[in-house]
């Protein structure tokens, strides 16, 4: 049996009907057909799927869509006006804060939350703040340089 659900993805609004049982990941990926936010690992352990919910950053591979009914998401796509960069997207680009990118949307998306709740974090919050979401690169420092650089901007 279907359940009747309206999300809002970046703006737009999806009426669907899913699954109980459905992700809220792969409605965004499948249904919404936006495709920045991973499926890494589907046990919440590494952070790729993570988005913005109503604003705060989950992990959308341990939501399910039925639950999330009525609410907003903000995907990677989302974070900033089309043509445009977010801060932050644009201090991981700046300091290299990503190599072969799988991580990326969801590092951005947990350091926007990282900011969100401490403006001016020190390198060890940062590294704290981040610590469940997996860079296979190992790109960590570059990372953390890209965090620091959006919340004090160039050179600090």
């Amino acid at each position: 049996m279907k359940v009747p659900v309206n999300i809002t993805i970046n703006g737009r609004r999806y009426q669907r009907d899913v699954e109980p049982r459905q992700l809220l990941v792969h409605f965004i990926r499948d249904l919404g057909g936006v495709t920045g936010t991973k499926i890494g690992c589907d046990t919440s352990q590494c952070g790729a799927c993570t988005v913005l919910l109503d604003g705060i950053a989950v992990r959308s591979c341990t939501c399910l869509a039925v639950q999330v009914d009525g609410s907003s998401v903000t995907t990677i796509e989302g974070l900033a006006p089309a043509g445009t960069l977010h801060p932050i997207q644009e201090a991981f680009w700046n300091t290299h804060g990503l190599q072969c990118g799988f991580c990326t949307p969801g590092m951005i998306l947990a350091s926007h939350e990282l900011l969100r709740q401490n403006p001016q974090p020190s390198d060890e919050e940062i590294r704290h703040g981040l610590e469940g979401n997996l860079c296979r690169c190992t790109g960590y420092q570059n990372i953390v340089r890209a965090v620091r650089e959006a919340a004090f901007g160039r050179g600090q």
